[in-house]
């Protein structure tokens, strides 16, 4: 696409653009980016106003890689095309929407939202999908999926002209729809213009961002402009009404709601059967139907029966019959570091589970225990330069759920992982608590409690996931627990049955 195309397009949505002087040539684009090591010949290089860089200042080495064009807020130095916006973070995503020909309107588009549960949600509601015979693909905090390749994700929501390059590969691919997780930073921060979506799910609201949001309304508007800003005429929205901020939504957009929950009540309705460490039997109740679905979900916990919900909700909004759901759910992938479960020969349990918020380690320690023959055995730590007040409140979870603790870290970036395990520390009072240490070295802390684990137990190894780093100060080392999982499998030659 030429430039002048862009800058017409950028014209209609209201961008108000112009150029710094009058440009001796019309290239054709290539691509959009924001980030200068995504850039090659013939791409259109955005200059954004970051946290901590400006993009304006990477302009120099933009062009030597080959940028044919830029988009901007204030004129730059340089002989090529300079297009003036006021918003350049925001007018990105739509001129990459414009390059790759708009491709979020050739797919049907699910989003997740929530603070908890998008991750798991969107592997359900793609597993669905693609048992109902639909091509499809996936970007969240796991993978981001074009229908052929995964690639490991670097951030839930990726910036807005990834977005429509990930779209437009899925797309010219064959496939016919997307499940996203849409995130509160990606939405405030434009990274979804350009993509209206079918089927908008809400998980839930707990504590998280605050230091980005400021307090948990600014959070909740942000996760509301899903709904306002990014939803088709006829979208329907999945919301969660047992959760009082899933059910504020419900009140706010009576006509286009899907409720679901756990029990009794009105709309979707799950009611549990059985619940194990080997997955949850459950029956769902469909607004309009009379048969209910029977299910077997491999998944545990009763948070996981929520998502279950939820990726139901999607999949009947975008035309799923039962037959698809069922079998998308009890075939459904196991989900990179969400429970991840590894059972060995000496009848311990471990999971390696992301949840890095109170709600989300109360969820996964209940999850875990809630079967457990033994004891429960925690090892955490929770993320620098992150919501400070957390902290005492994941170690008072853990001293009332779990038998020992073991404090470790969990990206502490430019903090001092001493001081933030000092003050979990603070929270961990409880009646439950026999025992907790603090070992720093993750891997260590990992071996530690696996090695005091007996038969009967249940080691449960939070925060991490799937990340395939640690983040330090000077900056990203390798790490991954699914890794120091099985380096004690091996070296304690105690094998992994499952």
């Amino acid at each position: 696409m030429k430039l002048s195309q862009v800058v017409q397009t950028l014209e209609s949505a209201g961008f108000a653009p112009a150029f710094a002087r009058e440009p001796l040539a019309d290239p054709e684009l290539s691509d959009v980016c924001t980030r200068t090591e995504q850039v090659s010949h013939g791409a259109l290089y955005c200059c954004v106003k970051g946290f901590k860089t400006d993009g304006h200042a990477f302009a120099e080495e933009a062009e030597r890689r080959g940028a044919a064009a830029f988009l901007a807020e204030r004129p730059l130095a340089t002989s090529l095309p300079v297009v003036l916006v006021q918003d350049s973070r925001k007018a990105a995503a739509t001129a990459a929407a414009a390059v790759h020909g708009f491709p979020a309107e050739a797919l049907s588009l699910a989003a997740v939202t929530g603070t908890n549960g998008k991750s798991t949600t969107a592997w359900i509601t793609r597993s669905i999908l693609r048992a109902g015979g639909i091509s499809c693909g996936l970007l969240g905090t796991i993978v981001y999926d074009d229908g052929k390749r995964e690639e490991p994700a670097d951030r839930t929501t990726p910036d807005g002209p990834s977005v429509q390059r990930w779209l437009a590969r899925i797309a010219e691919n064959g496939g016919q729809a997307c499940v996203m997780e849409a995130s509160s930073h990606g939405l405030d921060l434009h990274r979804l213009e350009c993509c209206r979506f079918d089927a908008l799910a809400f998980t839930n609201l707990t504590p998280e961002h605050l230091d980005f949001h400021g307090d948990m309304e600014s959070y909740f508007q942000a996760k509301r402009r899903l709904f306002t800003d990014h939803a088709r005429p006829e979208a329907r929205f999945v919301l969660n009404v047992d959760d009082p901020w899933g059910l504020r939504l419900a009140e706010l957009f009576p006509d286009r709601a899907l409720p679901y929950g756990i029990g009794q009540g009105t709309g979707l309705r799950g009611q549990i059967l059985a619940m194990g460490l080997d997955g949850t039997d459950l029956e769902i109740s469909v607004p309009g139907e009379k048969t209910p679905i029977r299910v077997r979900s491999p998944l545990v916990g009763l948070h996981n029966v929520s998502n279950v919900l939820a990726s139901i909700g999607i999949a009947l909004s975008l035309g799923m019959g039962q037959e698809a759901i069922r079998y998308g759910i009890e075939n459904l992938p196991p989900v990179p570091g969400r429970l991840q479960r590894f059972r060995f020969e000496n009848g311990v349990t471990c999971f390696i589970d992301y949840a890095h918020t109170p709600d989300g380690l109360e969820k996964a320690l209940k999850a875990v225990g809630a079967d457990c023959r033994g004891s429960v055995h925690a090892v955490f730590g929770l993320g620098g330069e992150r919501t400070v007040e957390n902290r005492p409140l994941m170690g008072r979870v853990a001293a009332a759920l779990a038998d020992t603790v073991v404090l470790t870290m969990d990206n502490p970036r430019s903090e001092d992982p001493r001081t933030i395990a000092r003050q979990i520390e603070e929270g961990l009072q409880g009646a439950r608590l026999r025992s907790h240490s603090v070992i720093l070295d993750r891997k260590e802390a990992v071996h530690a409690a696996l090695d005091s684990a007996v038969s009967g137990d249940v080691v449960l190894l939070a925060g991490k996931g799937p990340e395939t780093t640690m983040i330090l100060a000077d900056g990203p080392v390798p790490y991954n627990d699914e890794e120091s999982v099985r380096e004690w499998s091996r070296t304690r030659g105690i094998p992994i049955l499952s």
